[in-house]
């Protein structure tokens, strides 16, 4: 089962190679459904400070009755953070609003606060900064990883030349119909897992009759497929749901799709709007 499989990231830690996304889960309604994914068999839980929900996730994992090593939790740095000092405040208060006494993988959320993401300032000199905050929690034992998120090639080279500790992961927008490959390439290059929120397109690819023609194929649903290309282009997918069918489902992927099928789904027309999605804090209401 793919809840059982994991990856190794370039420090040895080993991290499950599917998560649970919880953006845009109330933090009221957060820990029901992290229970409920637990209980199935998710060991992975990806939440942010700008989604408003940590204290929701920290309770369920603290409260899950599994022991606390063999959950991975994630969280993200707010993309505002672009100084030292104020980066560091953040990280123990992730730390404080979780109620854990590490976290397993934290991220820079942007390479830009939200108001400026895809903007012409790359805020190079902010990123080293909050960089720094990150290595040094990672150093003493806050975090057992560190990476970024929606980072681009400029933005990894900016602290892969200048890092102390290299980022371990890169997580970007990476669905069929609008999969980075340059970029996978290049982190993959670099020693850096990727991993691929939004599997699913929020959704918007569930109404594209040659996806939904070659999930049939397979005898899978849609968001099934989806979650299968992303783990076999060697991506860590990250489906948020809070209903437990659809984990169920999510996580019932054990099939493989053939290297012609892959190609068809490589070229499979780019969707370009996101509908309701289309804000922050991940797209910053720039496509």
């Amino acid at each position: 089962m793919v809840l059982e499989e994991t990856y190794k990231l370039s420090n040895g830690l080993q991290i499950p190679k599917l998560a649970l996304g919880t953006w845009m889960i109330d933090d009221k309604d957060v820990g029901k459904a992290v229970k409920a994914a637990i209980d199935m068999g998710y060991r992975h839980i990806d939440t942010a400070q700008a989604y408003g929900n940590e204290r929701g996730v920290g309770e369920a994992v603290r409260n899950a009755g599994i022991a606390r090593e063999e959950l991975f939790v994630t969280t993200k740095l707010d993309a505002s953070h672009k100084n030292y000092e104020d980066a560091k405040a953040a990280i123990d208060g992730s730390l404080k609003t979780l109620g854990l006494d590490h976290i397993d993988l934290m991220l820079i959320h942007s390479p830009q606060p939200w108001g400026d993401f895809g903007g012409e300032d790359r805020y190079f000199e902010g990123n080293r900064e909050a960089w720094k905050a990150l290595e040094e929690a990672y150093n003493d034992g806050k975090l057992r990883a560190i990476g970024v998120s929606n980072f681009e090639k400029a933005d990894l080279d900016n602290l892969i030349d200048n890092a102390s500790v290299k980022p371990m992961i890169d997580q970007v927008l990476a669905h069929i119909s609008n999969t980075p490959f340059d970029l996978i390439d290049y982190a993959k290059s670099k020693g850096l897992l990727v991993e691929a929120y939004s599997p699913v397109a929020h959704g918007k690819i569930l109404d594209n009759a040659e996806i939904a023609a070659m999930a049939d194929k397979y005898g899978v649903s849609v968001p099934q497929l989806s979650i299968r290309y992303c783990l076999e282009l060697g991506l860590l997918p990250l489906p948020k749901t809070a209903n437990p069918d659809h984990m169920r489902t999510n996580a019932a992927v054990d099939f493989s799709i053939s290297e012609a099928d892959m190609e068809t789904l490589k070229n499979i027309e780019r969707i370009k709007d996101y509908g309701d999605a289309s804000m922050f804090p991940v797209y910053g209401g720039k496509m």
